[in-house]
């Protein structure tokens, strides 16, 4: 079966190469750290606004994608934050503003993850926007191979990468 110019749709594993940029151009993420993203279209492992923008793109494609924050991280909720007793660390010396820390909701029954926005004297502040919320983002993608998912990826709804030993 040749693939060679399969184009992206659901039910395909995609690898693209990018560089996520914010509006003032500064890079906050780019493949060339870590190498090619690999994931299923359609099952919603990348962000709304890129995984609509990838749809019929081929290998060797290049794209500018804007992506605003209703399709990205959503909007910044300027009262989506807790204030965490100090007690509650281990070791509060080592905390800092910026560090990223998860914490379990007991309420969800899942992990998530927060941000220091400030040490305060009885506690740390903690800010569970995505670090990215309210942000519009500036992909620019390169397509670098486009397969058939297995049924396997299917089945279990993301991409597995071929060997690269870490999982997403």
């Amino acid at each position: 079966m040749n693939t060679k110019n399969l184009a992206v749709a659901d039910g395909t594993v995609v690898q693209i190469e990018y560089t996520l940029s914010l509006a003032d151009g500064e890079v906050v993420d780019s493949s060339s750290e870590h190498g090619p993203l690999a994931f299923l279209q359609g099952a919603g492992e990348i962000i709304p606004g890129l995984e609509a923008a990838m749809y019929g793109m081929v290998a060797g494609e290049r794209k500018q994608v804007v992506v605003t924050p209703d399709l990205a991280y959503g909007e910044y909720e300027p009262d989506n934050y807790q204030v965490v007793p100090l007690e509650a660390f281990e070791d509060a010396t080592e905390l800092e503003p910026g560090m990223a820390l998860e914490f379990f909701d007991e309420e969800n029954n899942e992990v998530i993850e927060g941000y220091i926005s400030e040490i305060q004297p009885n506690g740390v502040v903690v800010d569970f926007n995505h670090w990215l919320a309210g942000e519009t983002l500036y992909f620019d993608v390169k397509v670098v191979d486009v397969r058939p998912a297995t049924p396997e990826e299917l089945e279990h709804g993301h991409a597995h990468s071929a060997g690269s030993g870490h999982s997403h």
